[in-house]
């Protein structure tokens, strides 16, 4: 399900190269919804905030996964979501290469009780981010469902990075 279909990536390239080979233009940082920051960084560990699938003119993805929207929607809504991570990335480290390792996704389905495809929507992110880092956006990850998210979004995201000291 990995509309992006790239060729297998090259250790050699960058981030913002391979962004740009994939068509992707990274948005401004999304600004938080409540009373937290996008980041922590804490040592050579970098904590992202979740984000979620939050367009360039600030629209939201809303609605019930396996009701309303469909596993293809939601995978994009994740990939869009994870967009909005790496703009967030981008913004507190200045650099995408200094990205280590993405080390764990947490990532949240708004779903109705009996969806079961929960991985298969967050492939949406996972995807992307093994396009943009290569072995270093291989990650650990929880992909689960939930009743309802803020705003009722239909994903919600967060991320843990090791960066290169």
């Amino acid at each position: 399900m990995n509309p992006s279909s790239s060729p297998a990536v090259d250790a050699g390239t960058s981030p913002y190269t391979r962004l740009k080979a994939l068509g992707i233009v990274l948005p401004p940082a999304p600004r938080p919804i409540a009373n937290f920051v996008t980041h922590i960084q804490e040592g050579n560990m970098l904590y992202l905030s979740g984000q979620g699938p939050r367009e360039d003119d600030g629209f939201m993805h809303t609605g019930k996964v396996g009701d309303n929207v469909s596993v293809e929607d939601a995978y994009a809504h994740a990939r869009l979501t994870g967009i909005n991570l790496l703009a967030v990335l981008h913004s507190a480290l200045g650099d995408l290469g200094r990205v280590k390792q993405v080390v764990k996704l947490l990532g949240m389905v708004n779903a109705v009780p009996d969806f079961a495809d929960h991985p298969l929507v967050i492939n949406g992110c996972s995807d992307l981010l093994i396009d943009v880092f290569g072995d270093a956006g291989q990650h650990a990850r929880s992909a689960v469902g939930f009743g309802s998210l803020p705003g009722n979004i239909t994903v919600e995201i967060e991320a843990i990075i090791a960066l290169r000291d």
